[in-house]
């Protein structure tokens, strides 16, 4: 029996100083010493089965602050993980609104743009209306302006007829016309011929040329009075009658 006992507590004392390692759990193996009847155990039975092991409170406290840390660990990671990708969705929505923004500036800018340029065109062509009418007024004075006026006597009556007879193509010159005006009435455009045949047949010679009622109407001149009295009418269709007879007035030296 003290041989049992000796190796007995060799046995036991060799079995308490077996670490286990790898475990993850904080709970530790139990080893189960079977026993004899009496409390004897014996040596083989101890060998055999295994002994309850405890961990000391700084195994515990080191296993307990490595999870803890691990935790801590993930939790940072993951809330970093989560404030990047915050992070980038509020990028890209800021990207999206500086876009956005810009664009809207951007068709603000163009429909200022195409305004301006409509209230140019505008104010051009009202600009260019205004010079069109002023240089139409303009001409407009200065052709009245430019509106030949003629004395109202016997060298003003010539004048007149001959520009009127030169727009129309009647020959005619000043000289002829003044010499046969002062023989046909002296320069008196009322002057009448009661005592020639013509008066005598009831168609009397009338007016600076003496032209007869008949002869005036047919030789009248578009443009001059109808009155027979008138100087410019008279001369005109008395001019344009010696035109058609005698080529022109300056070629007529007596009664025609």
């Amino acid at each position: 029996m003290p041989l049992n006992i000796k190796s007995r507590s060799r046995a036991l004392t060799r079995t308490h100083r077996i670490a286990i390692a790898g475990t993850a759990a904080l709970g530790a193996a139990a080893i189960v010493f079977t026993t004899v009847p009496g409390g004897q155990t014996t040596t083989d039975e101890a060998a055999a089965a295994p002994a309850r092991v405890a961990y000391s409170s700084e195994q515990l406290n080191g296993l307990q602050s490595g999870v803890t840390e691990q935790l801590a660990g993930g939790s940072l990671q993951s809330k970093a993980a989560a404030a990047k990708e915050k992070a980038a969705a509020e990028a890209a929505a800021k990207a999206k609104a500086d876009a956005a923004a810009k664009k809207k500036a951007a068709e603000a800018a163009a429909k200022k743009k195409a305004a301006a340029a409509a209230a140019a065109k505008k104010a051009e062509q009202a600009r260019k209306a205004k010079e069109a009418a002023s240089r139409s007024a303009k001409r407009a004075a200065v052709k009245a302006a430019a509106a030949k006026t003629y004395p109202n006597n016997l060298d003003g009556w010539i004048r007149e007829s001959l520009d009127i007879m030169k727009s129309k193509g009647i020959p005619g010159s000043y000289n002829g016309l003044h010499r046969n005006i002062l023989r046909e009435s002296s320069g008196n455009p009322n002057a009448i011929n009661n005592w020639d045949i013509n008066a005598i047949n009831g168609i009397p010679s009338k007016g600076l040329l003496q032209v007869i009622p008949p002869t005036f109407e047919a030789y009248h001149v578009p443009g001059t009075s109808w009155n027979i009295y008138d100087p410019v009418a008279n001369i005109t269709a008395a001019a344009n009658y010696a035109a058609d007879k005698y080529g022109s007035m300056d070629n007529v030296n007596g009664a025609y």
